[in-house]
């Protein structure tokens, strides 16, 4: 296997520490894989396989397993066969009833280590902060990113020769889940695979999660949301668009299908933030999806689309690189993300090409017109050499995703 070592390398600092790891994401992002990077790195220390316990709760082989009796009871057996701290590794967990009643025990009654993976962020909702209060960590996972993207491409015979423009075609066109790498490179097999990706999290992950009744209207604010990446707009544009299709929705109903989606990891909700006052702002969010793959084996791939596109790649990247982001407003013009960390701050456009002196100046003016010393730049697919202008860089989009940090 390949191994995620941004990932890994989060984990390693956790193994035999005193709380739960909690590994989120999209459904087929690598949740499992990651497990078994976790076993690999724990037989690599000297742990005896017998003490690892993997389990996965979309086999069938573990559709017994209900509640959480059914898996402390579980868990209790195969402790008490081995001798000596036992590694729990417990895969796509959010269907098991109240399972933290039965995790919180693990910790209390046995010498274990706990990780956990799941496809919904309601994993983390309700009773888990209740029974786990402080003792878990959660780490987030995405799709690849494009440096992972290659990593993968190279174990592929069928994409391993193509030059680092094409593979970046690629990513745009196919996106970042690792299954895709998994198969004979083909447009069609990869689309119905991506599809039926997205079906299994509309049906599993939003609809029956949340025992949605109108499945209808959530599709038309999905394909909503992926027609209109790199675009803000307000709920009442949802609604009016929903209306415009023959259907009503009222303003609860439209806000709980965005949570549900978002609750998947599906989508990505971005706020806008007023950079001279200091503060977010409850309108005119943008909204990303958490994978272009997915987007256009549901859609259709529009080479006219390529501006939100290239956003959307940018803003999963800097979540990967464990920024929070936001979209900027400054006075009448708007900086595409801020992304904090720490201390550290960014200024971020995003543009195509900077085909002319006017779309240099509609880039550069936002970002010229912050008065603060934090990094400022311009990522865009200009061929061109790059450069510094009165302190913001232009930078390759490619060059930038491929960078160790980012300034």
């Amino acid at each position: 296997m390949i191994k995620r070592d941004n990932y890994m390398n989060i984990i390693r600092g956790f193994i035999d520490k005193p709380l739960i790891k909690v590994i989120t994401g999209v459904r087929r992002c690598g949740k499992s894989m990651l497990l078994q990077l976790i076993r690999e790195e724990l037989i690599e220390r000297g742990v005896s396989g017998e003490n690892i316990v993997y389990l996965n709760f979309e086999s069938l082989k573990n559709a017994y397993i209900q509640n959480y009796l059914d898996l402390y009871h579980v868990i209790e057996e195969r402790v008490h066969t081995v001798s000596g701290k036992v590694y729990i590794l417990l895969d796509e967990l959010q269907d098991i009833t109240e399972w933290e009643k039965a995790v919180n025990s693990f910790l209390v009654d046995f010498d274990c280590d706990v990780y956990v993976t799941g496809s919904n962020a309601k994993l983390l909702a309700g009773e888990f902060a209740t029974y786990i209060a402080g003792r878990y960590v959660e780490i987030k996972l995405y799709p690849l990113t494009f440096r992972e993207f290659l990593s993968f491409a190279q174990a592929n015979s069928t994409e391993d020769h193509l030059a680092l423009e094409q593979q970046f075609q690629n990513y745009l066109r196919f996106g970042g889940m690792p299954g895709i790498h998994m198969m004979r490179w083909d447009d069609i097999l990869i689309d119905q695979y991506l599809t039926d990706i997205y079906n299994s999290v509309m049906l599993k992950d939003v609809v029956q999660r949340n025992d949605l009744r109108r499945p209808a209207q959530l599709e038309k604010i999905m394909l909503f949301i992926m027609d209109n990446i790199g675009n803000t707009f307000s709920a009442k544009t949802i609604i009016d668009f929903v209306k415009s299709q023959g259907r009503t929705i009222s303003n609860e109903s439209m806000y709980g299908f965005l949570r549900a989606l978002q609750e998947a990891f599906i989508i990505h909700k971005v706020p806008r933030y007023d950079i001279k006052g200091k503060r977010l702002l409850e309108t005119q969010e943008k909204y990303y999806v958490a994978d272009l793959g997915i987007r256009h084996a549901v859609m259709g791939y529009r080479d006219h689309d390529i501006a939100g596109l290239l956003e959307n790649v940018v803003y999963m990247e800097l979540l990967t690189r464990g920024y929070t982001v936001n979209i900027g407003k400054q006075g009448a013009t708007e900086v595409d993300f801020v992304a904090q960390k720490k201390d550290e701050r960014i200024y971020i456009q995003v543009s195509y090409l900077l085909a002319d002196d006017k779309v240099v100046q509609r880039e550069f003016a936002p970002l010229e017109a912050i008065q603060d010393n934090y990094t400022k730049m311009v990522l865009t697919m200009d061929p061109t050499p790059e450069f510094n202008r009165e302190g913001i860089y232009r930078k390759s989009i490619i060059n930038f995703l491929l960078e160790d940090q980012v300034n």
